[in-house]
């Protein structure tokens, strides 16, 4: 099985065409980034606002963990068939819509949850400080929280990017796009090596995803955090939150 998988992967024409490789690929990076830009855009200010107040976190988790508590499968099938139907959505395929939304519940946990625990578990000392010095609320949000609570904030969005990207291989259980449709192809129609080909790709691009975030992390995080590890307490509350 292992040599059929290989023996897939390094024929060139299975890699082009409409249905190649390279084109399934493409179409579940697009569906991965943006069911996660949506979540970023809409549900990540909510929770940065709700932690920069203290206020309302906990429903906020809560209604986000939905997402987890609901197999995302079944949310697609329910979305398909019974609600925004498996209509072509431009370049997200068949039963686009309904793919985009089922990741995007997917992608809110910890979007959300992170991004809360992230702006509650700033030093409370240096937001005081920042306060005695004159600075509005806002400023404090801007200039002292979102600096500090951003590489927290960033593992949540590398975390949501990872299961999004493995997860959105469902989207062929509904005559979707994406490398899904290789790995059940395979399967189905008893090709073991095509099937395994499919998953090695679509584990191969986690890790890639996985390396390139960890790097944008690392970018975000002040170098004094780096050097002292400071981050290491705000990722074990949000952890024990999840």
């Amino acid at each position: 099985m292992l040599g059929d998988a290989w023996n897939y992967l390094t024929q060139w024409s299975n890699w082009t065409g409409s249905d190649g490789m390279l084109e399934l690929l493409y179409q579940q990076l697009l569906l991965t980034l943006t069911a996660l830009a949506i979540t970023v855009v809409f549900a990540l200010p909510i929770a940065l606002y709700l932690g920069h107040v203290g206020r309302g976190g906990f429903l906020a988790i809560n209604i986000s963990n939905i997402g987890r508590a609901i197999p995302t499968f079944a949310v697609l099938v329910l979305l398909s068939v019974g609600f925004v139907g498996t209509d072509t959505l431009g370049p997200y395929g068949r039963a686009g819509l309904a793919t985009l939304i089922a990741l995007v519940l997917f992608a809110l946990p910890p979007v959300v949850t992170n991004g809360y625990v992230a702006v509650r578990e700033v030093d409370k000392d240096i937001v005081e400080a920042s306060t005695g010095m004159g600075m509005t609320g806002w400023q404090v949000f801007w200039r002292v929280e979102l600096p500090l609570a951003m590489p927290v904030i960033m593992a949540g969005v590398r975390l949501a990017l990872v299961q999004v990207w493995a997860t959105a291989t469902i989207a062929a259980l509904v005559a979707g796009p994406g490398l899904g449709n290789v790995i059940t192809s395979g399967f189905y129609n008893s090709n073991l090596g095509k099937g395994l080909a499919g998953a090695f790709v679509v584990a191969a691009v986690a890790f890639v995803l996985e390396m390139l975030s960890i790097g944008a992390e690392r970018l975000v995080t002040p170098v004094h955090q780096r050097r002292s590890g400071r981050t290491e307490a705000p990722r074990k509350t949000v952890s024990a939150a999840v």
